[in-house]
């Protein structure tokens, strides 16, 4: 099943452009689910019966007090003995209101949900970019905490707890604490699990303007960190070109210009015209499909390591990062993780097992393609063939 996440800059249509890939991939004869915050991303009632195939169109949408009240309220029926224990009151249902960073653990619900739904495609519309790359980067993060703050050994261990507390004279953690860091470990591998599946795709939505080829570079290089490809650019909401009325010809020039722009910097952009007017439903949505069937899937960044023994006795990590700047890069070796930031962006990467026992020597960018120096260390080499 093919998963596209739709984001871009605030304002440039998401919503829009998600509703319409989602529609015309209905039409073609697909199943689709529609992921979508918003409380109408279609503009109307769900359409009729697609026209070909036997395809369906659903729409599902998060809902961030619900799911945030769901799991307090799950948290507190487990931690019931220790709550009575100490006397406190416990919350009803009625009396929640949905904290910060509700939303987004609703997003990777949603998202998690998705993947395992009977339909062959889903459409995310996900927040603006920024956002959405902090919360396709959440997933990973969250569960190294989790295994930083309680490793698997002390997990495995908490059969002997009542006598490790008494020898170390200190409160141990108890078994709900490990049960429920198992299962938010799950939730979360889940999501991440979605992220980097090989058929996920980003759909990158901008407005030609100023800020089209900067937000263009961002996308690429935090999504490339993250291992995830850029399935399409669309630019949207293209004013007509044959315009008599100067003011508007001005408008357009501009645009078409920063359009040019875009299309210097990735390739193939997928155009959308402004409609000249807010939409009416789907019949508008059906004159947005941006991106035609047959359109081949972008290939994943990859990351692979280079023997170059033979040479110079050396290992090289090969890290593609497009539109990285060297001044921006900086690398620190954390034990067996390589933390990398990249402008904005950092991420620990786990280093491949044949790099654990290798020392960093140097780094160097060719045209994006960040290139780590290994030097073994003794006893590494020769290796058993």
């Amino acid at each position: 099943m093919r998963i596209i996440l739709v984001t871009g800059l605030g304002g440039a249509g998401r919503t829009t452009v998600a509703a319409a890939t989602a529609l015309a991939e209905a039409r073609a004869g697909r199943r689709v689910l529609l992921v979508s915050e918003e409380a109408d991303p279609l503009g109307g009632p769900l359409p009729d019966p697609p026209r070909t195939g036997s395809g369906s169109l659903r729409v599902m949408r998060p809902d961030p007090a619900a799911d945030f009240r769901r799991e307090f309220l799950a948290l507190q029926a487990r931690s019931g003995a220790a709550l009575d224990l100490l006397g406190a009151a416990p919350f009803e249902d009625a009396e929640l209101t949905e904290l910060p960073g509700s939303r987004q653990f609703a997003l990777l619900r949603a998202l998690r949900d998705a993947a395992h739904g009977a339909h062959d495609l889903a459409v995310v519309d996900l927040p603006p970019l920024p956002e959405a790359l902090a919360l396709l980067a959440l997933p990973e993060q969250l569960r190294r905490y989790l295994r930083r703050l309680l490793p698997a050994e002390r997990q495995a261990a908490r059969a002997l707890r009542p006598m490790l507390a008494q020898l170390a004279g200190v409160p141990m953690p108890a078994q709900w604490l490990y049960e429920t860091t198992a299962r938010w470990e799950a939730e979360l591998a889940a999501a991440q699990a979605v992220a980097d599946a090989p058929a996920t795709r980003v759909r990158l939505v901008l407005e030609p303007g100023p800020a089209a080829v900067r937000a263009l570079r961002t996308a690429r290089l935090g999504l490339a960190l993250q291992g995830l490809a850029l399935d399409a650019v669309v630019a949207n909401r293209l004013l007509p070109a044959d315009s008599e009325d100067p003011w508007l010809a001005g408008l357009t020039a501009q645009q078409h210009r920063h359009l040019g722009e875009l299309r210097t910097a990735a390739g193939i952009v997928h155009e959308l015209p402004h409609l000249g007017r807010d939409l009416r439903g789907v019949e508008d949505l059906a004159l947005l499909a941006p991106v035609p069937h047959t359109a081949p899937l972008a290939p994943v960044p990859g990351r692979e390591v280079e023997d170059r023994r033979e040479e110079d006795g050396v290992l090289v990590w090969h890290i593609a990062l497009p539109g990285a700047v060297k001044e921006e890069l900086a690398l620190v070796r954390r034990g067996d993780e390589l933390l990398l930031t990249v402008g904005p962006f950092r991420r620990h990467l786990p280093l491949p097992s044949v790099l654990r026992r290798c020392t960093v020597t140097g780094a160097g960018l060719v045209e994006g393609d960040l290139r780590v120096r290994f030097t073994p260390d003794p006893g590494l080499w020769p290796r058993t063939p």
